[in-house]
This record gives structure tokens, C-alpha cells and sequence, in this order.
């Protein structure tokens, strides 16, 4: 298709002149192509470059699947981030806070897209992050099959940029999650740690680094060698490759990915009408990073569980008789696993 006859005028603004690159975003493109090629599965290409992305759900072995989507992103853990010039990790929370809400349903990660807006594109700290969202997809099993760069003068502060993220996963129709008329009282709470904050309480986390008079150079008082940003950016765990198989087995009743709203609010999204979650609130104790906030900004145990995962970031709802070879099962897989509790009466 020919372009239309150039006409010249006194002005002759550019989209460049606005604070828009339009080569900026093509480098990015280029960049970022090998970083998606590398999340290649099953029923996905995950090239880059059209409008949409296709996905072939009988080559990825499903019978009779639904669809399940997710849509997340990682709040103010990006401030960290931007402050300390640390990108290369949140993509994994990006990726992480998604596809970890699709488990919880019982369903496989198969793609996943992004969006990054910014004030000015900057090539380096956009590939950084995408280059973490790969990662996080790699360890997810899904592929990166697109996103959207979206670059606004005017709507952002200088070197500030947001990210959402979109999981597309399926599940067959037997295997969805929670299966809400097997659960009955005195079924197990298998728990599975967490890595730490993961994506949530971050506008808590701050504050209390503020009260305390702290910077993010500043040394963690609850991480031996490691500054306290680089402890507070350590990526949310992803759970998929060793609870998936577990609950494909059939041998999981429920479960439920720890976010805001903590252990209070989360556990019970997936338990019938008439359950309760009871922890044994004995069972394990605040890892070090949880047990200094509580300290450092004199923080209610309430509020605590309320806000942040406080070193459980997913649970599960098993059978009694099952509890040991699930247990057993993520142990091996290399979780951080043990029972916390049961399911009673309300």
C-alpha cells in the first residue's frame, strides 16, 4: 500500500516532539522476540508481532476444557523497583500473581500477555522487565504470547512505569477446583511456603520502613548480607509445577493462592458454605521478615494476617487420607510443605 502524498507545514511536529518514540518501541520489540520465543509450549508459538495469539487446546492434550483468566499486577513493590533500578525480578511477581490465581482454580497456565505503560520508554529497563515475565512464564510453563507497551507523557512521573499481566489457563471439566461438595470438616490444611511478601502489603511495607527510618540501601534486619531492597524483591513463588500434578491426580479438594486480605480472607474463597478454615496457628512461626515488621511498625497480629501471606502463600484442602501422599509429593518437589490446620464446622 502506497503512502499518501507528503504535505509539508510550518510547525511540522512529530509524534517524537509529544514524548512518543515510536523507534523506541520497535527496538523493544526486537529486544523482547528471543525473550518470548524461549516460552514456546504446546499449542502456543509465542511469536510476537500480530494482533492476537492463537492457542491449539488439542494439542495441548485437553478433552473437554474450559477456559480460565486471570488479570493481576504488582502494586507497589514497583516502587522499589523504580527507586533502586532493580527491573529484573518483578516480571516473575507479574507472571507469579496471575498464573498462581489459575492454580487455585485448578487450571494449567497456557499464555500470558502484558502490558507496560510508561511516561518515556526506556529501551534497557522495559526489556529487563519483560526479560523477568519470561522468566516467570518459564517457570509457570505457559507461553508469552504478546503484550502492549503503552508510552504517556503526562500520565506517569518521570522513570515511573505500571504493569498488568493476563493468564489464559484450562482445566478439563472434572478437574475443576474447588470441588465444593467433597469437602467436609476434618479435612487437612496443607500449607506451602511463601518466599516472603510476595506482591502484597507493599503501601504497609514502605510505611513501616519510613517509621523506622530506614532507606532501601540500608542493611535488612532480617536478612543476613542482602540490603533491604534486595530482600524486599524477592519474586512470588510459583506453584504450578508442584501442585498442578497433585491436583490433575485428583487428589486436592480446594485451594487458595494467599494475597491481599492474608490468611483472613483468602482460604475461605474456596470452602463450602458451612466450613471454616481453623489454623493451628502453632504449627509454624512468622519467618524473620514478617515477625521484624510486626515489630519495627508495631503491627497487630490481626492486621498482619489480614495483609500479608505471613510465610504461607498457598494452601490446600485434602482428605485425610490423602494428606500424607500429597504432603510427601511437595516435599519431594522441593516445597517448603506442612499441615497447618483443618477444615470445621462453622
Amino acid at each position: 500500500m502506497s503512502e499518501p502524498a507528503n504535505k509539508t507545514h510550518k510547525n511540522g511536529l512529530t509524534y517524537a516532539q509529544s514524548g512518543v518514540d515510536i523507534d523506541a518501541g520497535e527496538a523493544l520489540v526486537d529486544a523482547i522476540k528471543p525473550l518470548a520465543k524461549a516460552t514456546r509450549r504446546s499449542g502456543a508459538e509465542a511469536s510476537l508481532g500480530g494482533f492476537g495469539a492463537l492457542f491449539d487446546l488439542k494439542a495441548a492434550g485437553y478433552d473437554d476444557p474450559l477456559l480460565v483468566t486471570t488479570t493481576d499486577g504488582v502494586g507497589t513493590k514497583l516502587k522499589i523497583a523504580i527507586e533502586t533500578h532493580r527491573h529484573d525480578t518483578v516480571g516473575i511477581d507479574l507472571v507469579a500473581m496471575c498464573v498462581n490465581d489459575l492454580l487455585a482454580q485448578g487450571a494449567e497456565p497456557l499464555m500470558f500477555l502484558d502490558y507496560y505503560a510508561t511516561s518515556k520508554l526506556d529501551v534497557d529497563t522495559a526489556r529487563r522487565v519483560v526479560a523477568g515475565i519470561a522468566e516467570g512464564c518459564k517457570r509457570a510453563g505457559c507461553a508469552l504470547v504478546g503484550g502492549e507497551t503503552a508510552e504517556m507523557p503526562g500520565m506517569y512521573g518521570e522513570n515511573d512505569y505500571d504493569l498488568a499481566g493476563f493468564s489464559v489457563g484450562a482445566v478439563d471439566r472434572d478437574k475443576v477446583l474447588p470441588k465444593l461438595d467433597t469437602q467436609k470438616a476434618g479435612d487437612v490444611i496443607i500449607a506451602l511456603g511463601s518466599s516472603g511478601p510476595h506482591s502484597n502489603g507493599y503501601s504497609l511495607v514502605r510505611k513501616v520502613i519510613e517509621v523506622a527510618g530506614l532507606s532501601w540501601s540500608s542493611p535488612a534486619p532480617f536478612a543476613k548480607d542482602q540490603t533491604l531492597a534486595q530482600a524486599l524483591l524477592e519474586p512470588t513463588k510459583i506453584y504450578i509445577k508442584s501442585v498442578l500434578p497433585l491436583m490433575k491426580a485428583g487428589l486436592i479438594k480446594g485451594g487458595a493462592h494467599i494475597t491481599g486480605g492474608g490468611l483472613i480472607e483468602n482460604p475461605g474463597r474456596a470452602i463450602r458454605e458451612g466450613l471454616v478454615a481453623n489454623f493451628d496457628y502453632s504449627s509454624w512461626e512468622f519467618p524473620p521478615v514478617f515477625s521484624w515488621l510486626m515489630e519495627a511498625g508495631g503491627i497487630e497480629q490481626h492486621e498482619m494476617l489480614r495483609t500479608f501471606n505471613c510465610g504461607i502463600g498457598f494452601v490446600l484442602y485434602v482428605a485425610p487420607n490423602n494428606a500424607d501422599a500429597v504432603l510427601a509429593a511437595l516435599l519431594n518437589a522441593g516445597e517448603d510443605a506442612f499441615i497447618c490446620g483443618q477444615l470445621a464446622d462453622a
